[in-house]
């Protein structure tokens, strides 16, 4: 009896995850066999498990994360103040936050990243960048996953200063936006050669997270009263157009040399060009002291 392409697919992936492989220890395979269903689109997982390991393991996204724990407990704990529910005055003398009238300190631009607008701004951001990172990480490995993280942190730092000029930033939402733009469009280029329940399921998973996290921004930006400071959101947008551009051809071609791909050099020319522009903008034009 001939068998259909996808039990096929799947009696494939079950030899190769059972192959005795010296690049992979046992223990691994069930996880790269999970990882490859989750991230890699049907006709790629088993080229992904014949050259699947654990080495080196996804330190880059575990290691952004802790330090941006432990610079929230910092300021929450050490400093006790009300960082544990919304950014206070003690968090907006950081050097580590972006300020309008200190963005001369270009540090500023990416270290945002490392402060959190309180402890539902630090769960949602952890737990996005995690979920999605670590996989990721597993599959392309950390220097490609830092890439796309780094263009949604910068970006969306960019962006907020032209667009929400006056407004501070904090968060690591630009890097988490920019792994789930790039997952997002891998998701729906490659939706026919998914599971259709899974692809579904993906794709409500994300639009889940992304409506909770940007409904928070909101709030900060235009909800909070009194003493609180408001926050820009415009880096959970530039941060997602920088994975859906950078981050999709980054992601759709793991077994491939980015270099020779023309698609990467498009979008990072268009992201370079970008970057200048914003930079002469913050220069030349910004209204912010």
């Amino acid at each position: 009896m001939e068998m259909k392409p996808r039990e096929a697919e799947k009696e494939n992936l079950n030899e190769v995850a059972n192959r005795e492989s010296p690049q992979c220890c046992s223990w691994c395979h069930k996880v790269h066999t999970t990882v490859s269903n989750f991230m890699l689109p049907e006709d790629t997982r088993s080229r992904y498990m014949e050259r699947a390991n654990c080495l080196p393991p996804p330190i880059f996204i575990i290691s952004i994360s802790l330090a941006e724990l432990a610079i929230f407990i910092y300021y929450a704990v050490w400093m006790p103040q009300k960082q544990w529910i919304t950014l206070d005055k003690g968090v907006w003398d950081s050097p580590f936050i972006y300020r309008p009238d200190k963005r001369k300190e270009a540090w500023r631009f990416v270290s945002y990243m490392f402060v959190h607008a309180g402890v539902q701004h630090i769960i949602g951001n952890l737990f996005m960048q995690l979920i999605l990172g670590i996989p990721l990480e597993l599959v392309h490995k950390g220097h490609r996953v830092g890439l796309v993280y780094l263009a949604g942190v910068i970006g969306g730092s960019l962006a907020s200063s032209i667009f929400d000029p006056m407004l501070g930033l904090v968060g690591a939402s630009g890097g988490g936006y920019a792994l789930m733009g790039g997952y997002f469009m891998n998701v729906l280029v490659n939706f026919k050669q998914m599971v259709p329940l899974f692809g579904i399921f993906r794709l409500a998973f994300i639009l889940t997270i992304v409506g909770t996290d940007v409904g928070f921004a909101l709030y900060r930006r235009f909800l909070v009263e009194g003493e609180v400071l408001r926050v820009s959101f415009v880096a959970h947008i530039a941060g997602g157009l920088a994975g859906m551009t950078i981050g999709y051809v980054v992601f759709s071609c793991y077994d491939q040399k980015l270099l020779k791909d023309p698609r990467f050099w498009a979008s990072i020319l268009a992201y370079v060009a970008c970057v200048v522009f914003a930079i002469i903008f913050n220069i030349f034009l910004s209204p912010a002291a």
